[in-house]
């Protein structure tokens, strides 16, 4: 028999018992379902952080206390308070660090801010006036604060939108109110363009302050938690890193890069480490989600054992005309393959339908742009491992009906 006859009877095989098919399937359907919509979702993900990230600049060099995190052990030393003023001080040479065209400091923590009774927990962050143009944030309303105020430790503040309409309603010019931070007052005097997140931070919900204030009237610490550093030109960050590296060491007095208090991210790292991240996670959630291509698997071959069974006279007749067990081994075989085959195709196209409708919902609720994204290599993968499932599992079935003995199916009744 030819695999085109052989394929035309296992087709009429499975279309013979359409309900039964249909509910045969739908676990390899759940399954690819589940693989396209958690991978198109990652590289959604993946493409919306690695936008906020380039969303810094190229030109962007962060610095953080501690080592650099490895393991869950280490994450806790990047509260430490490694980066001190005298450190500002010496990044702000431009003998120690010529390239370097900006240098802020940032402390940052969420606080409870208040005003009039009304109270909402907002991230406050204490930074230089250079905070609007790294992070590409302007005020709607009033002004930011200057070098001045960062200097006289001023009780000034710039502040999200999202915190106003929680903490002002529909007041309309709140530029010269005072909230309450910490007990102490601040004046208002300006409010940030409504925005969504940006580079990876939510400044809707944000409270700038001048650095000198944080830390003396909010967090009272004498430290920093980052450093931010703008390059000149983006061809200069080795050489940046470099200068960082040395001017840090010196004033730390570390001997060598096994010993360094604080570790230094470029836009390369942070999407390096990214990608890292996100595919081991997708992979993680890939690997979750076709757990249930085995249970439909399974579920196949014990529907394929059942037609076995009750197709044993016809399986007699076809061997008693001629038919070897070569030619009923590939008929039950091409069963099973098209079972899941059919599965995997149905699985992509409702994978990629939802992971559209979940991309334009997601969207929405968080005011940003989550791309969507189909996953061709998931796509392929799971008509492939659908495919590969039906062969194994209908394998064992596959060869108990080639191993019957025609005159004994024949007499089954």
């Amino acid at each position: 028999m030819t695999f085109k006859n052989s394929f035309k009877t296992a087709f009429k095989g499975v279309t013979a018992n359409k309900s039964r098919a249909a509910l045969t399937i739908l676990g390899i359907v759940i399954g690819v379902t589940a693989i396209i919509l958690v991978v198109a979702l990652g590289e959604g993900a993946h493409q919306l952080i690695l936008g906020q990230i380039q969303g810094l600049g190229s030109k962007t060099v962060f610095i953080a206390p501690g080592r650099q995190p490895t393991g869950p052990s280490d994450f806790a030393q990047i509260f430490s308070d490694a980066l001190k003023e005298r450190d500002l001080a010496l990044l702000e040479k431009k003998a120690n660090v010529p390239y370097a065209e900006k240098v802020m400091p940032i402390v940052f923590g969420g606080e409870t801010v208040s005003y009039a009774g009304d109270t909402y927990r907002a991230t406050v962050f204490g930074s230089s006036e250079s905070i609007a143009g790294v992070f590409d944030v302007s005020a709607k309303e009033g002004v930011f604060f200057t070098d001045d105020d960062v200097r006289s430790r001023a009780d000034v503040a710039v502040i999200g939108a999202k915190v106003k309409d929680e903490l002002f309603g529909s007041v309309s010019d709140v530029v010269g109110e005072k909230i309450k931070i910490k007990e102490r007052s601040f004046r208002v005097v300006g409010v940030l363009e409504k925005k969504g997140q940006s580079s990876v931070f939510d400044f809707d919900s944000a409270v700038l302050v001048p650095y000198t204030s944080a830390q003396h009237y909010i967090f009272g610490i004498k430290y920093f938690h980052r450093f931010i550093i703008e390059a000149t030109s983006e061809d200069l960050i080795p050489q940046i890193v470099e200068d960082i590296k040395i001017t840090l060491r010196d004033s730390h007095r570390i001997s060598g890069e096994m010993k360094d208090d604080f570790f230094i991210e470029t836009q390369v790292d942070m999407v390096e480490r990214l990608g890292v991240v996100t595919n081991v996670l997708t992979l993680f959630l890939g690997a979750v989600a076709a757990i249930s291509l085995v249970v439909g698997g399974i579920g196949i071959m014990n529907i394929m054992l059942v037609s076995v069974t009750e197709r044993t006279r016809e399986i007699g007749l076809r061997k008693a005309v001629g038919a070897t067990d070569k030619d009923i081994l590939l008929q039950f075989i091409l069963e099973a393959v098209l079972l899941t085959a059919i599965g995997g195709i149905i699985g992509i196209a409702l994978g990629a339908a939802l992971s559209f409708v979940t991309s334009i919902i997601l969207s929405r609720a968080i005011s940003m742009a989550w791309e969507f994204a189909f996953p061709l290599s998931a796509a392929l993968l799971g008509v492939g491992v659908s495919a590969g499932v039906g062969l194994i599992f209908g394998l064992y079935p596959a060869r108990q009906a080639a191993r019957k003995s025609p005159i004994e199916a024949l007499r089954y009744e």
